[in-house]
């Protein structure tokens, strides 16, 4: 790894780590010396890069600071073009086109070196299973989730009975054939899981839900927690 592709990653696992980061662990990711390690973060401190390091208990970056949105390397572009290429297939309509137009936008912006990451990438999404398709419009629980709105909808269960809910959408999970809403749901008052197979109507009201999205999702992962022990 040339140096300044290893700057670039040292700023990069800070960014992705909010406790302090020992010298030791980030030499030992970077496969290089303390010695080496030292002498790069002189180099980023003296280039302005706003880390801040203390003796016993590591280095962080101040929030904040950010890179060129594009200096990307090649495991880097790979990742972003294999994620994309998943979402293009399995992702509602909006998303699946925001998934394309992201490949081609990168295509343009990434410098010449890395196009051919992109064009003649070796990395395609399979699935051996039959994808289950979207009975409404999940974009909109999508818009639901960034504006924290409730959603009504009539449910189908495996049986086929329906009932009407009105839902806290705070995420949706993705996995090989079927897509699910995870929710606080009010009428059971508890969370609840819908696949976007069986929604027979829904509307994205305008009324907010009181809690925000990251504590409905914190409160929904510590109760997954406890039924696993």
């Amino acid at each position: 790894m040339r140096r300044t592709e290893r700057l670039f990653q040292i700023i990069q696992i800070l960014r992705r780590h909010r406790a302090p980061v020992t010298g030791q662990a980030l030499a030992e990711e970077l496969e290089v010396s303390l010695r080496t390690l030292y002498r790069d973060m002189a180099e980023l401190i003296a280039q302005r890069v706003p880390i801040r390091g203390e003796a016993g208990t590591g280095y962080v970056l101040d929030t904040g600071y950010d890179m060129p949105p594009l200096m990307l390397t090649a495991d880097e572009l790979e990742a972003a073009v294999l994620g994309a290429q998943w979402v293009a297939v399995r992702g509602d309509e909006a998303l699946a086109r925001g998934a394309r137009d992201l490949i081609a936008k990168l295509t343009v912006a990434v410098p010449r070196d890395l196009q051919p990451v992109i064009v003649d990438t070796g990395l395609v999404p399979v699935s051996f299973k039959t994808r289950a398709e979207d009975s409404f419009d999940v974009s909109i629980v999508r818009q639901a989730i960034r504006g924290q709105a409730k959603v009504l909808m009539d449910y189908g269960d495996e049986t086929g009975n329906i009932t009407r809910r009105t839902v806290w959408p705070f995420l949706i999970a993705y996995s090989e054939d079927i897509r699910m809403v995870c929710a606080w749901c009010e009428l059971r008052q508890d969370f609840r899981h819908f696949r976007t197979d069986r929604v027979k109507r829904q509307e994205m009201l305008d009324v907010w839900f009181p809690e925000r999205v990251a504590t409905l999702r914190k409160r929904w992962k510590d109760q997954r927690e406890k039924l696993r022990t």
